[in-house]
């Protein structure tokens, strides 16, 4: 098992970070999107992390031809879909199986969806569940909740769902589903959530519409999409890990260049904003996604903050924001966040049993938390495999040192992100 020892920051740093991993979700899309295509997609700065490279393979073994040089990849899809001769294996990556379920769900063939012994643990019924709804074919242990998953790929039936959750990823898979529709279909959810598929797709030609109800009217591709020709931009739920290393610690200061400023995909940094950090947005380009850089430096002692809204836009930053709260002044508060059961690890288990162990106090509910900011003491961390818990716990590293275990699920999602943290202190691996 690998193990990660952080030691404590002895000196400021001011840090500019033009090599944060390229997004994963728009990446993970890129590879599952391009095979809507007739022609070669284009994608440059594709994440190499071993979760996206799985849903690279995954699309060549659908029968695409991908060419790879470096992070550069060319992806040429087949006439038509191929029924695969093996397993169809998604690694750590919650986003590929539940994309690749919509996705293969209107695709007529047999298909195993399987992944690490994380992901098979991990609960699918809020995928597999509204896709059997509109008529989808999915089986899996216990009744489809859990991988291996195997989809009897049919013509899927138009259809009008109401999700009762607010999921990028159970939305995507609805709308895959839907472009293979033989009508318009129809998707709601109560709050908008990350919104990637819907700009990558409206870009590739496909018609995706939000009606002024909340409805989004999906109209099934009567033709292939156009290809994609886009550069991945750099991942702000990744770059917001030295966000929070510079918002802690005095006088240190980070730019993330060319990142995407997706609304939708920057609330924690806005949350940062309102703890105290101070933070500069500069947008340069706006194609399929507006991308720029963010600078944020340390404004002082951070106040405690209390989270309850746009959940879904800041999900996967929570545990890193987790401990910028542990080291504000005062008890800071997150509700509504009960997706946070359903990652990689139980977040909200995790999170609290790690700031337990640095000397943090904390209230667990069943939908989120309290911490009570005070001092962080170096503690051994359990990241339960959670490549977010890991890092999360290394950055508060940065104040008295931390021992992470298990630190070798980083390379999922961010292969280099020990290369950058050892820019600002000593890490031994």
């Amino acid at each position: 098992m690998k193990v990660a020892h952080i030691a404590p920051v002895q000196k400021t740093f001011k840090l500019v970070c033009d090599d944060i991993a390229a997004d994963k979700s728009i990446s993970h899309r890129c590879a599952i999107f391009s095979l809507l295509s007739d022609k070669p997609s284009h994608i440059r700065n594709f994440l190499l992390g071993e979760d996206t490279l799985n849903s690279l393979k995954i699309a060549s073994q659908l029968g695409a031809h991908v060419q790879r040089e470096g992070s550069d990849v060319v992806i040429a899809p087949p006439m038509k879909l191929t029924e695969p001769d093996d397993v169809l294996d998604c690694g750590n990556a919650g986003t590929g199986m539940r994309l690749y379920c919509g996705l293969l769900a209107g695709v007529k063939g047999n298909f195993v969806l399987t992944g690490d012994k994380y992901l098979r643990h991990r609960p699918m019924s809020r995928v597999v569940k509204p896709l059997r709804e509109v008529g989808a074919k999915i089986d899996g242990r216990e009744n489809g909740n859990l991988a291996p998953l195997c989809i009897r790929g049919q013509a899927l039936k138009p259809f009008r769902y109401e999700s009762p959750v607010d999921s990028a990823q159970v939305k995507s898979a609805l709308i895959l589903a839907a472009l293979g529709a033989d009508g318009k279909s129809y998707y709601k959810e109560a709050l908008l959530s990350r919104d990637h598929t819907e700009r990558m797709l409206q870009g590739m030609g496909a018609s995706i519409v939000l009606q002024k109800e909340g409805w989004i009217e999906i109209s099934p591709i009567k033709t292939p999409l156009d290809p994609l020709n886009m550069t991945v931009p750099a991942d702000p739920s990744s770059g917001f890990f030295f966000a929070v290393a510079a918002a802690i610690t005095p006088n240190a200061s980070v730019t993330i260049k060319n990142v995407t400023l997706n609304p939708t995909r920057i609330e924690a940094y806005k949350a940062l904003e309102r703890m105290g950090a101070k933070i500069i947005y500069a947008v340069h380009e706006d194609i399929y996604e507006p991308i720029g850089d963010i600078h944020v430096s340390y404004n002082g002692k951070l106040r405690a903050i209390d989270i309850e809204n746009h959940i879904a836009w800041l999900i996967d930053e929570l545990p890193a924001l987790a401990i910028a709260m542990a080291n504000a002044e005062s008890t800071s508060r997150v509700r509504n966040a009960h997706e946070l059961r359903v990652k990689e690890s139980d977040r909200i288990s995790s999170v609290l049993n790690g700031l337990n162990a640095c000397g943090i106090e904390t209230v667990e509910y069943e939908d989120g938390y309290e911490i009570v900011g005070g001092k962080i003491h170096k503690a051994k961390i359990n990241s339960c495999g959670d490549h977010r818990i890991a890092m999360s716990f290394a950055i508060a590293g940065l104040l008295d040192g931390m021992v992470i275990e298990d630190s070798a699920c980083i390379d999922t999602s961010f292969p280099n992100f020990f290369d950058i943290l050892s820019q600002i202190t000593k890490v031994s691996l």
